[in-house]
């Protein structure tokens, strides 16, 4: 059977992960955008070019989850997460070393809870529903 036909059941608590999943990729452009400062110094050209392209890539894997959601694709979703995993593996550390978080603790829960765990428990379904 074709699995990029196939539909995949979404139950509540993956529809829940998945927003948590999607919901930054739709209002990080926005802060991006409505504050200079978000992404770095106010004065340089880069800074605005920055925030485009940011806002760019965000969008499009926002929108590409939107539509993997709504096709019920297992394997789309499967390759999203995966790739939002790996970019909050970097993103992680990245604001870490780079930026002076408001509390090292509230940083850690809300990496490990609002996108490392979900992520994983995300993935680990997706993935037995592909090899069924």
């Amino acid at each position: 059977m074709n699995q990029l036909s196939e539909k995949t059941p979404i139950p509540w608590w993956l529809t829940i992960i998945l927003f948590m999943e999607v919901w930054p990729m739709f209002l990080g452009p926005y802060w991006a955008l409505t504050d200079p400062s978000f992404l770095g110094d106010i004065n340089a050209s880069s800074t605005i070019l920055g925030d485009w392209i940011y806002t760019a890539r965000n969008l499009a894997v926002g929108f590409a989850f939107i539509i993997a959601y709504f096709l019920k694709s297992a394997p789309m979703l499967f390759i999203l997460i995966f790739i939002r995993f790996f970019t909050d593996l970097i993103d992680g550390p990245a604001f870490w070393f780079f930026r002076d978080p408001v509390s090292d603790i509230a940083f850690i829960i809300i990496f490990l809870c609002g996108y490392y765990i979900p992520a994983l428990i995300a993935l680990r379904y997706l993935w037995k529903q592909m090899t069924h």
